[in-house]
């Protein structure tokens, strides 16, 4: 392997952190005609002033220490309930809303069995920085209860010394504010939106619609440049729907506003596809797996559509026998494109290695590593899903290579890597 830097850190799966979400009955009762929703509602209208706020203390006591502004929450997720119902919010006091909302929302903990998985980007806030120094912004893919996927966000500064600080998490986690799909039917674009008060380290985005229901998996976030100059930050992610997986598109200037956009196309039927920072030739580039063991170059002069590419790489090497894939967006480096990969070997052990790609024609490869240059070894090996190293992106600092990498699906370690040293034991 490279000889490379692993910083003492790792993120694991942590229970405490939870949010609320809402709580979905089955909304029609056997008889077709009956409303579970509705005779909910009803037997709390039906409570005296005295039980509410008896109900309501005891509600507040075991959880608003545990939320950001959960009378909030209760009141809108109240009146998300009043709207689905058609029912008047008249003469309904704020204390019986609040007790109302509270049996429509559950706690949940996005990232009780596992974090892994995660992919980094340079941070939209730089201000107040030396020159030496770069704020970062990483996405995890959090697993909770029922093995559902969301998407988690931590920042932190990486310096080029090889010195990488995490800031604090906040104390309470919210999930980001997406439409209300009650009863609705919706697998087009919708757009989420980060709390007002909150941060990013703090947002937490949970699958919305049908064709996410059972996860959002595996963001590679790339900061992208247009042909004008304009920087957007671009991922892709693979939402699940418990049967069907496709591809999806996310997409924002500043992590306030978030667009999820499904991909059109015959690529997008796969996961793990990964885009270039920037047109090249004139067309978006994507690195995709098409047929679950090869690598292919995909072309496109629309984001959002992506058919079938051409082939880029196949194993070739004992360690990536059985199938291999990119991990995350190629990385433009001196030399030309670097792209970092996974091999799949014997006994199913997944290792990461790197190639490089020509800068203006990224069909051509200038070189790939023969051996991984990320393995697990020892209790590396040991975790959800053993024997695998894995990342959705890294980011050039300096003249290294910062690699934040999930381990057996359980936990996130970090490595520096000399690009130096990279691109030499390429053959």
């Amino acid at each position: 392997m490279i000889q490379s830097c692993l910083h003492p850190l790792r993120l694991t799966a942590d229970p405490s952190r939870v949010v609320v979400r809402p709580f979905h009955l089955a909304w029609q009762g056997s008889d077709g005609q009956s409303n579970r929703a509705r005779r909910l509602v009803d037997s709390v209208l039906a409570l005296d002033d005295r039980s509410i706020g008896r109900q309501l203390q005891d509600v507040m006591r075991d959880f608003e220490q545990r939320h950001w502004q959960t009378r909030k929450v209760f009141l809108k997720r109240f009146r998300q309930i009043c709207a689905l119902l058609d029912l008047s919010l008249e003469g309904v006091g704020d204390k019986r809303q609040q007790l109302i909302g509270a049996y429509f929302c559950h706690e949940y903990s996005y990232a009780a069995a596992a974090l892994m998985n995660p992919s980094i980007v340079p941070h939209p806030d730089q201000t107040g920085l030396d020159r030496h120094t770069i704020r970062v912004l990483m996405s995890l893919r959090a697993v909770g209860e029922g093995h559902i996927s969301s998407i988690a966000f931590r920042e932190g500064l990486v310096s080029a010394d090889s010195s990488f600080e995490l800031a604090p998490q906040p104390p309470f986690a919210t999930a980001a504010d997406a439409p209300d799909l009650d009863g609705i039917y919706n697998d087009g674009p919708i757009t989420v939106f980060r709390q007002e008060d909150s941060n990013i380290s703090g947002t937490v985005i949970f699958p919305v619609t049908p064709a996410q229901s059972n996860g959002l998996e595996d963001l590679r976030l790339t900061h992208f440049t247009h042909d004008d100059g304009r920087q957007e930050y671009l991922g892709t992610y693979t939402a699940y729907s418990g049967r069907d997986i496709r591809s999806e598109l996310m997409r924002t200037a500043d992590f306030r506003s978030i667009e999820m956009v499904p991909m059109s196309g015959s690529a997008a039927r796969n996961k793990g596809m990964a885009l270039f920072p920037r047109k090249i030739g004139g067309t978006y580039r994507m690195i995709g797996r098409q047929d679950g063991q090869n690598l292919f170059l995909l072309e496109s002069d629309d984001l959002t559509r992506w058919d079938e590419g051409v082939p880029l790489m196949t194993p070739k090497y004992p360690w990536e026998f059985i199938q291999i894939g990119n991990c995350g967006p190629p990385i433009e480096i001196d030399e030309g494109w670097l792209l970092l990969t996974h091999g799949v070997g014997a006994m199913r052990k997944y290792s990461i290695g790197a190639v490089l790609l020509d800068r203006d024609d990224p069909s051509k490869i200038l070189g790939r590593t023969a051996n991984p240059i990320i393995e697990a070894e020892n209790e590396d090996r040991n975790g959800y899903v053993p024997n695998v190293v894995y990342t959705c992106g890294a980011m050039r600092v300096g003249d290294q290579l910062f690699m934040p990498y999930g381990i057996s699906d359980s936990s996130v370690g970090f490595a520096f890597l000399p690009l130096k040293n990279l691109v030499n034991a390429m053959v």
